[in-house]
């Protein structure tokens, strides 16, 4: 099914485990939000299998848990604070505090809400709170069904070069009105990675060079005629975008374009297109997601 275009986002749910990351994050998203006029939601979960670690260090019969509870919120009302203060005028942010699975948790509060947008950190640097951000981070993309940034680097104002990774596919395609959304003023880079269909049993059947590189040439047309009509159908303007044509393995291009054009946003889709990736977060996705040096935007079907 083809996703629905997206429009500026006005809830946004930050999960955090109070870690530097997710401190990030939440400021990226008090960012966001003052352009939106819109709410936050700070979120942090109490993972059970946690506090059955803790459990077995306690002395019987203390009120560690409940202490552990008091702490939690202590620290989530003041990185709500923190924010507040540096968001200025703008909504009070609210904050929950819930135990359970973290990607269970953060999911389905997402859906009640219901946000319009998840935002965590690139990974959680506090050991004991250790419940979401990093490793189990593209556990909560494969089950979000809206959109998701991953922040890694620290606000410097507006997103102002956005990178736009297409295979054109549906996916891919949402990602055009997600950015400007969330980046109004930014210039976007449209990127794709073609390759020669079947280039290695084509080479194994003998066929040479000359041909090669006439394929090579009509794929790397192919490519370019399928981002102009992006271009058309989007309505943009010569001036808000460039176009860029690499051949090859597309993540590693995505993660070397991102460098050289100096973009601080990779907006990307969750899946390819191939049917099989629907049920899995995309390789490339998956890849960008882990390795790229700037914040990287998912975009995800709301069921």
């Amino acid at each position: 099914m083809t996703p629905m275009p997206p429009s500026t986002p006005q809830r946004l749910l930050i999960a955090t485990d109070f870690s530097a990351a997710s401190t990030l994050a939440g400021q990226r998203a008090a960012q966001i939000a003052r352009q939106s006029q819109g709410q936050l939601r700070l979120q942090h979960v109490m993972n059970n299998n946690l506090l059955e670690d803790l459990r077995a260090w306690m002395v019987p019969g203390q009120p560690w848990q409940e202490r552990v509870h008091q702490q939690a919120k202590a620290a989530l009302k003041a990185q709500a604070s923190q924010l507040q203060e540096s968001a200025g005028s703008m909504a009070p942010i609210e904050t929950r505090l819930t135990d359970g699975p973290p990607v269970q948790m953060i999911t389905e509060a997402a859906r009640e809400w219901p946000a319009d947008l998840l935002v965590v950190g690139a990974r959680g640097d506090n050991p004991l709170h250790h419940l979401l951000i990093g490793t189990t981070a593209e556990r909560l993309l494969s089950k979000a069904d809206r959109p998701l940034l991953v922040v890694r680097s620290e606000p410097e104002g507006d997103y102002r070069r956005v990178l736009l990774p297409m295979d054109f596919s549906p996916w891919s395609e949402i990602a055009i009105p997600l950015a400007r959304a969330m980046a109004p003023g930014a210039h976007l880079v449209l990127m794709h990675s073609f390759s020669i269909p079947f280039e290695e049993k084509l080479r194994f059947a003998g066929v040479d060079d000359d041909t090669l590189s006439h394929y090579r040439e009509r794929a790397r047309q192919g490519a370019r005629d399928h981002l102009n009509a992006l271009v058309d159908r989007h309505s943009l303007q010569h001036q808000d975008f460039t176009l860029s044509l690499t051949e090859g393995d597309a993540a590693a291009h995505v993660l070397r374009v991102a460098l050289e054009r100096e973009c601080d946003l990779i907006v990307i889709g969750k899946h390819g297109r191939q049917a099989a990736e629907e049920l899995l977060l995309g390789s490339v996705t998956r890849h960008v997601l882990a390795e790229a040096h700037c914040d990287v935007l998912v975009s995800t079907h709301r069921t």
